[in-house]
């Protein structure tokens, strides 16, 4: 049954449907990631990084995975900037699409062969595609580490003393994770710490885009009022 327009905010339906997208961005990403990583011959989980899917074969699917995670996060950007309509929020929202847009770059620049994989090649001089693809990843984590501190100091604003202590915990996990990861990338312990923050950043991105939606009026109310800024 169609809503009386009379009493359904439609601006705040699709608010709601963008931050949406970043509750699914994380899991999509990896869960499918995990399931090609498996299905590649020689491709180790605790030695490799999941971007080394893009290479070989069957790289142009996860290459698939990044743009349309990306995708799912410069929705959920877009549905921040709707949602907090200051320049915290702003600072948010841009960051968190930089973080989107990184994702499109390390798809389009892909990493070079580390470790034997894919299967018969070895670690050889760095190319320039697999530096760019290091530099947007590191741009993106950064961006993303950001993204959850403006986040944490717009939810303690608000007296939200856990999405603030939330937001400052992830942005640690992403910086110290790909830090850590970085230095010790040829390791197994770097690998565990890129894992670190990959899933820290998707953490953040999932509850905070939960948070929102909840802050965001139902669209459907009891009479045709101004929606309330965050």
């Amino acid at each position: 049954m169609p809503h009386d327009p009379a009493t359904f905010d439609r601006s705040a339906a699709v608010t709601r449907s963008l931050l949406g997208w970043g509750v699914v961005a994380g899991p999509w990403y990896v869960v499918t990631s995990l399931v090609l990583g498996l299905t590649r011959p020689g491709f180790d989980p605790a030695r490799h990084a999941l971007s080394l899917l893009m290479l070989g074969e069957h790289g142009w699917l996860e290459r698939a995975v990044f743009v349309v995670s990306a995708l799912m996060t410069l929705a959920a950007a877009y549905g921040v900037l709707r949602a907090v309509r200051d320049g915290r929020g702003l600072a948010i929202g841009v960051l968190t699409g930089a973080y989107g847009g990184c994702l499109v770059l390390s798809a389009a620049f892909g990493p070079d062969p580390v470790d034997g994989f894919p299967p018969g090649t070895g670690s050889g001089t760095a190319s320039a595609g697999g530096i760019l693809h290091l530099l947007f990843g590191a741009v993106g984590f950064v961006c993303l580490a950001a993204a959850a501190a403006a986040f944490s100091r717009w939810a303690a604003r608000r007296g939200e003393t856990g999405a603030a202590r939330l937001g400052l915990v992830c942005a640690l996990v992403v910086l110290v994770g790909f830090a850590g990861g970085a230095v010790l990338a040829r390791s197994p312990a770097g690998v565990a710490l890129l894992w670190l923050a990959v899933l820290g950043g998707w953490l953040w991105l999932a509850l905070a885009s939960a948070h929102l939606y909840r802050v965001v009026p139902h669209p459907v109310v009891s009479e045709r009022t101004r929606p309330q800024e965050a």
